[in-house]
């Protein structure tokens, strides 16, 4: 029995996410090793080692296996990031404090035989909060609290850990009554419930080990199968990204999205398409990407079909993108056109964007008038759409108080805004979001101000107990 390919972990630096590129364009072409080691005059092992992100290949290698491969340029351009050795650090928003290149570079240097890393928030020496992606044997002084099982990895796994015996489930689903690609639907949904409730710290190993298992089913698959497995792949990976945008690496959730866009248009359903082209909008507007939010959002209403869910998601994503750019009076009008197009929504068929109502797109205008500086408007907004929330969106409703309390402190409220953030620190306790975390650290440090007010130094003494801090070196031994 020949030896099962390691897994490759694209997330983990910008010569893993090379190699795993290599080797998905490699098995695209029905390439072995040895075959593409022949033609393109590379060594079989080191060819081997370039997957695995043992060994760096040099530029005219990389150039001629995009050749071979017919890669479009790909493998140089992700190739460009491993020479300009571009960052490791999980930047989540604008409180990332200058010093966080630097820390995250020791964190990595020192565990860099270690396993995956994950992103987690950290309290640096200056009093900032930043998110960087470190190893699991970490040397952070860690708080009690913040999900901490599902931040370090010491819960357990939602299912079994080797792909061979992944792969043997999915194939005897019919012993339950199933079949492998409903199986793997029904998994999907499951994760996407336990995401709701526990964050995504947890799913992330499950959901990256079944897109592995589904593309060993595709190759044995022919016909509708191989077509169903490959909406499937596209659908993890699109889900993978989420978990990922969530856990605060937006570097990993953009490699992943671009997978979703890129197997989608194998698929050839249009919608999925552009579903994924507006969460890539999504993605744009939590990095504070000013061209690519309102660009990737006019692009998916473009690709949309007329009157449908995903028309509106993208207007959405565009009112939010304007909002981020300054521009008030063109987010007030498109944010006006997407609830009144979720208002008049009829049946809709697509399975996409099935969760956007009215009460969605308020929650946007409420986040884009942050943005705008009007944080009365937004407190007020938020609660509106905090209590129109369904039940089960644990995590979402956690992000809502944590931007609602934001709103509260830029409007001078303090103390509510104190309140608010307590209630949303339970929940980011309970699911180790990232988002979460990231809109209570620009909480934490607009009520620095009204230090001295007892509900203000409940929240913060609350929220530094939880927040792992940066060892002085000098003090540890």
């Amino acid at each position: 029995m020949g030896q099962q390919p390691k897994q490759l972990t694209p997330e983990r630096s910008p010569l893993h996410r090379w190699g795993y590129e290599l080797r998905m364009l490699r098995e695209a072409r029905g390439l072995a090793l040895r075959q593409l080691s022949r033609q393109a005059l590379v060594d079989y092992s080191h060819l081997g080692r370039f997957e695995r992100a043992e060994r760096k290949p040099r530029r005219e290698q990389v150039q001629r296996l995009d050749s071979i491969l017919e890669a479009g340029g790909t493998l140089i351009r992700r190739w460009d990031d491993v020479d300009a050795g571009r960052g490791h650090v999980a930047n989540s928003s604008g409180h990332v404090a200058n010093s966080a290149s630097g820390l995250a570079q020791s964190l990595l240097e020192e565990g860099a035989s270690a396993d995956t890393g994950i992103s987690v928030p950290c309290r640096l020496q200056d009093g900032s909060v930043i998110f960087v992606t470190v190893p699991r044997r970490s040397f952070l002084s860690a708080g009690a609290g913040l999900g901490a099982a599902a931040m370090l990895g010491s819960g357990t796994p939602a299912v079994a850990s080797t792909h061979a015996g992944l792969a043997r489930r999915a194939r005897a689903a019919k012993a339950y009554g199933s079949t492998p690609i409903e199986h793997l639907r029904q998994l999907r949904r499951l994760l996407i419930d336990s995401d709701n409730l526990l964050g995504p710290q947890q799913a992330i190993p499950a959901v990256r080990e079944h897109i592995d298992v589904i593309q060993q089913l595709r190759r044995e698959a022919a016909g509708s199968d191989r077509q169903q497995l490959m909406e499937l792949q596209t659908q993890f990976a699109e889900f993978a990204s989420w978990l990922y945008q969530d856990a605060g690496d937006h570097r990993a959730a953009t490699y992943w999205l671009d997978r979703a866009l890129q197997w989608s248009h194998t698929v050839g359903d249009q919608d999925l398409t552009c579903y994924v082209m507006a969460r890539k909008s999504q993605l744009a507007g939590d990095m504070r990407d000013l061209v690519e939010v309102v660009d990737l959002a006019e692009a998916a209403q473009q690709m949309a079909r007329p009157g449908t869910r995903l028309a509106t998601v993208g207007q959405t994503y565009e009112a939010y993108g304007h909002a981020l750019r300054g521009e008030a009076d063109a987010s007030e009008r498109a944010f006006d056109r997407a609830r009144e197009a979720a208002e008049e929504l009829g049946t809709d068929p697509s399975p996409w964007g099935v969760w956007l109502t009215a009460s969605y797109v308020e929650v946007h205008r409420a986040q884009g008038l942050v943005v705008l500086g009007q944080h009365g408007r937004a407190a007020d907004a938020f609660a509106v759409a905090i209590e129109q929330l369904p039940g089960g969106y644990h995590r979402d409703r956690g992000v809502y108080l944590a931007r609602q309390a934001v709103a509260h402190a830029g409007a001078g409220v303090p103390e509510q805004a104190s309140a608010v953030g307590l209630q949303a620190l339970t929940v980011a306790e309970d699911t180790g979001s990232a988002r979460i975390v990231s809109e209570l650290a620009h909480l934490d440090a607009a009520l620095a101000r009204w230090k001295d007010l007892t509900e203000v130094s409940e929240f913060r003494s609350a929220f530094d107990a939880v927040i792992p801090h940066q060892v002085n070196r000098t003090d540890s031994t």
